[in-house]
This record gives structure tokens, sequence and C-alpha cells, in this order.
């Protein structure tokens, strides 16, 4: 395991217990560099969703943990933020409560000339997404998939 890894598995069990006591959902966790600059990046939500206030408790809270325990030795910013109406949907809980959503699949690599598709969320397994497109059912394998994504309704 590297170390942005074991960051990211620290911070989410440290997320686990605080979310027992304040009734969120982690949604994801990151550790990235960006433009120079490492992001602790932190998305949560809540059913009904999650408002400003809730995530600057969360914030205060990571980040007097994170003071306490100072073991990332580099200069990084922390966010606590939504995930917000088009998130990524990157964990099997995620794919298993967006089922019948519409979302947007994007390919690694063009499949049938084209690497987006976008429809109904039909279902998943390990290895395999499928789709209900205008065109019909598609099925993908996951190892295929750069990203997912919801597609918001207005």
């Amino acid at each position: 395991m590297g170390k942005r890894e074991g960051y990211v598995e620290r911070t989410e069990n440290f997320l686990a217990a605080l979310q027992n006591e304040k009734a969120f959902e982690v949604v994801d966790v990151d550790y990235v560099r960006e433009a120079g600059t490492w992001y602790l990046r932190i998305l949560c939500d809540m059913p009904g969703g999650i408002g400003i206030e809730d995530c600057a408790e969360i914030s205060r809270a990571v980040s007097a943990w994170l003071d306490r325990e100072d073991f990332i030795p580099e200069e990084y910013i922390l966010e606590v933020s939504s995930p917000g109406l088009s998130r990524s949907l990157k964990k099997e809980k995620d794919l298993v409560r967006e089922q019948g959503k519409d979302v947007e699949v994007k390919l690694f690599k063009a499949k049938d000339g084209q690497k987006e598709f976008s429809g109904v969320l039909l279902g998943h397994t390990e290895d395999t997404l499928t789709i209900e497109t205008e065109e019909g059912e598609k099925s993908f394998l996951r190892s295929e998939i750069a990203g997912i994504r919801l597609v918001p309704k207005f």
C-alpha cells in the first residue's frame, strides 16, 4: 500500500467512527495532487442532502484529529464537501443505491465508435455494468469503465 492509500485508509477509519456519531455518509475520500498542491478531499452526504454547516462541522472534527495524529508530512488542503448532483459512482454501495437512475458511463477506449454512453443503470456485477440506452441495453466490463456519474434531472 502506498502512502496515498495509507492516508486515505486511515482517514476513512476515523470517519467511520465519526459518521456513527454525527449521522452522515462518507461518499469518498481521496488524497490527490492537483497543480502542485496536495488535497485531502472528503465527500459526505446525509439523507435529504448535506449543508454547508454540516460540512463545516465535519471539517472541524477531521482537522482537529489530523492535527493530533499529524501523519501527513506534506502540506495539503483539507476539503470537506457534498458530492454534488452529478456525483461519481465509485463504490458498490453507490451502484446499489443509484440503480434505476440516469447515469453517464465514460470508457477508456471507444466501443461501438463512442466513449460516452448515457442511460438508466439497470444493474451490475463484480465484472460488468448494464444500462438501458435509447438504442437498447448496453453492458460494459468494469475494467473498460473510466468513470460513472449520475445525470441530474431538473
